[in-house]
This record gives C-alpha cells, structure tokens and sequence, in this order.
C-alpha cells in the first residue's frame, strides 16, 4: 500500500502567555478568529468553549471543514497548549509572531507532524 498523506497536524505550545489572556473568552476567540482567517480555514460552527473556575483556564474547540483546532489554557502557569489539524497539506501559520502579539507569549513550541504517513 502506497504512503498517502491524509494532513498535517500542529501541537504548539506556548510559554509565558498573560494570566488574564487565558482567562478570557474574548482572547482566545480572536486567537481563533486571527488563526482561520489568516490561514484561510473554513468553521462549520460557532467555536465551543468551557471556562473552569477560577484560578483554571480555558478549553476551547472548533470544528473546521479541514478539521479542527483547539485549545487548553492553563493561566497559573501562563501556558497554552494549541492542536490544529488540517486534512490537506498548507503552509504554517505564523504561531510564534502570532501568540507573542495576542497572547504575550514568551516562548512557543511548534511541532509539525505530517498525518497518515507511514513511518519508516
């Protein structure tokens, strides 16, 4: 059986965000927001999102044609842990710039992982 490509998925983390950005429903949508316009995704729905009590974070999900993104925040420890999983090959979004800029992110982490392929 051929090795056939079926996406790429992005795990990002990100280090040192703003307590009170990943508290807020409000940030986090325009992470969304910022994230499928700028990669030209395409939302079925509305994101859904779940805030914990204080002093939790944050989970959020949306549900894209290509597949989806989430995300869990964790404001105590000023980290934000990304998924986004797209069922065709794109180019990668800018998270580093874009995280800094949105969330004051000190330090993310992205890691690329070709989907469906076979390892050797």
């Amino acid at each position: 059986m051929a090795d056939v490509s079926t996406g790429q998925a992005w795990a990002v983390d990100a280090y040192g965000c703003r307590p009170e950005g990943l508290r807020s429903l409000d940030v986090l949508a325009r992470v969304f927001d910022a994230v499928v316009r700028e990669a030209a995704l395409r939302p079925l729905r509305a994101p859904v999102w779940h805030a914990f009590p204080a002093p939790g974070g944050v989970t959020g999900f949306l549900l894209l044609q290509e597949s989806h993104l989430a995300v869990h925040t964790f404001p105590e420890r000023g980290f934000a842990a990304f998924d986004l999983y797209c069922c065709r090959a794109r180019a990668p979004w800018r998270w580093e710039e874009r995280l800094a800029q949105l969330l004051g992110a000190q330090r993310v982490v992205v890691r690329e992982l070709a989907r469906g392929e076979a390892p050797r």
